[in-house]
């Protein structure tokens, strides 16, 4: 068996480790925990048995075997040093394609390689900044309808605003034709995923059951929405569609080049697809729990707020506006450590490899919870607290480049970071300067699904603050 080693290893005299792990149940392992509480679980590994853990879940003959592994140097090698090794091929990436198709988030290889060399052109800085006007045309439009409310839930509300802002940048001036149905279809979709990811034993999809045939339903909707607009955009062309020349469909209907072609429409549809998934509910895990923490923390909430009122009176929100808020992008990256919106990602060893002194074998499903390493007690103190001053520029260059990862990292880092700590900076900047927030001291639970979700509402009061709205 080839065993690949890292470049941090133990001395070569000093065999691998065998791999550490909880008992669990004796008939179903840690199926239990993992139910009741996933991510705590996993804490709990780490701090029990160290940086790499062997987690067994299942009855015997359906067991499912994860090798988990949390620390920074673990994380770097999965993904970047060593990331031809460990492939998304494993049963939580291939229910995402059966439902979302085959786009730059699950598709490998060569395919991977042709989409994304015609997609980055459309994700660089400059072609990102383009979307600060939508963006905060959105943010503004859920501000004024907070008017007169005076309380909201922020799970709720940041959902709505975070899938309308993708869509607009999508579909530009479809975006009504799209949002409905997408907002009451994807929970349906996502749900039924991690459900089938989760689960020792999936009927197969093509059978009449209740589930398969609601999300069957979900998935028919959402294609359904996504092919006509994409059917007529290409019929009428760009310029009938006014607005909508410069949103993210048509320039991906427009990218080709002479060694990778166009894409398809069944192409077109699993990128939207994928952008809409991913674009969304990530970015609405972030807002919606910064908003959470600044109601919890008077102290940040007004540094941030002040920082928002310096602003110069009547200056459009731009991506330039995004430099002058450093503390409130410290503040979402603390939000983002705490409640990293993809808890946990999944690969699948090629080649038996050695990580940390332990030896994941050829075939192992292999574990990375951001939701662990950013609160590994190595790299962070007082794990659990919220401090935004974590994320200084001192502090951060002190700090190992994998103990923060919410975005991934290596080869297949997420193409949109940059619209997501935009779109969310912006928002947050348009929601505090029109008003001040606060909500009891307590966590709100969570759970890890397709992405991490609130286990229920998150609800902050709300005042209108004394400032003229209009000179902005």
């Amino acid at each position: 068996m080839a065993v690949t080693r890292t470049a941090r290893r133990t001395a070569p005299s000093a065999p691998p480790a065998p791999v550490p792990g909880p008992t669990g149940h004796p008939l179903l392992g840690s199926a239990l925990d993992l139910r009741r509480d996933p991510l705590g679980t996993f804490v709990r590994a780490q701090r029990e048995h160290g940086d790499v853990v062997r987690v067994t879940a299942g009855p015997p003959g359906l067991r499912t075997v994860m090798y988990c592994v949390f620390s920074p140097d673990g994380a770097q090698q999965v993904l970047a040093t060593q990331a031809t090794n460990f492939r998304k091929e494993n049963i939580f990436y291939e229910e995402i394609r059966q439902s979302a198709g085959n786009g730059l988030l699950t598709s490998q290889d060569d395919d991977y390689l042709r989409q994304r060399r015609l997609i980055q052109p459309l994700f660089t800085k400059k072609r990102v900044d383009g979307y600060a006007t939508a963006i905060t045309r959105e943010a503004e439009a859920t501000a004024e309808r907070w008017r007169g409310s005076p309380e909201v839930d922020v799970v709720e509300e940041m959902d709505r605003l975070a899938l309308r802002t993708v869509a607009r940048v999508l579909f530009g001036a479809d975006v009504e034709a799209a949002v409905d149905v997408i907002r009451a279809n994807f929970p349906v979709i996502s749900a039924y995923i991690a459900g089938r990811a989760y689960s020792p034993l999936r009927v197969p999809r093509t059978w009449p059951t209740p589930s398969n045939r609601r999300a069957e339903a979900a998935t028919r909707a959402v294609y359904e929405v996504c092919d006509r607009i994409i059917a007529a955009r290409r019929s009428n062309g760009s310029e009938a569609a006014g607005e909508a020349a410069e949103d993210l469909l048509s320039l991906l209907a427009q990218a080709q080049n002479d060694e990778d072609g166009s894409l398809d429409a069944t192409e077109l549809r699993d990128q939207v697809l994928v952008f809409l998934l991913a674009g969304h509910e990530t970015t609405a895990t972030s807002l919606a729990f910064a908003l959470h923490l600044l109601a919890r923390h008077p102290e940040a909430r007004a540094r941030a707020r002040e920082e928002v009122d310096a602003l110069p009176p009547g200056d459009p929100f731009t991506a330039a506006t995004m430099d002058r808020l450093p503390y409130l992008t410290r503040v979402l990256k603390e939000t983002m450590r705490l409640y990293p919106a993809a808890p946990l990602m999944g690969r699948r060893a090629v080649e038996a490899t050695e990580i940390d002194g332990h030896v994941i074998p050829a075939g192992a499903d292999v574990l990375l919870s951001p939701w662990v390493t950013h609160r590994h007690p190595a790299h962070w103190d007082n794990a659990d607290r919220f401090d935004p001053d974590r994320f200084t520029p001192d502090q951060e260059s002190a700090r190992h480049r994998y103990a923060w990862l919410p975005f991934g990292g290596g080869p297949r880092a997420c193409i949109g970071r940059h619209f997501s700590m935009l779109e969310s900076v912006l928002a947050l900047a348009v929601l505090l300067r029109e008003y001040d927030i606060e909500t009891p001291d307590r966590d709100i639970p969570v759970t890890a699904a397709v992405t991490l979700q609130a286990a229920g509402e998150a609800r902050v009061a709300l005042r209108a603050r004394r400032i003229d709205a209009s000179a902005h």
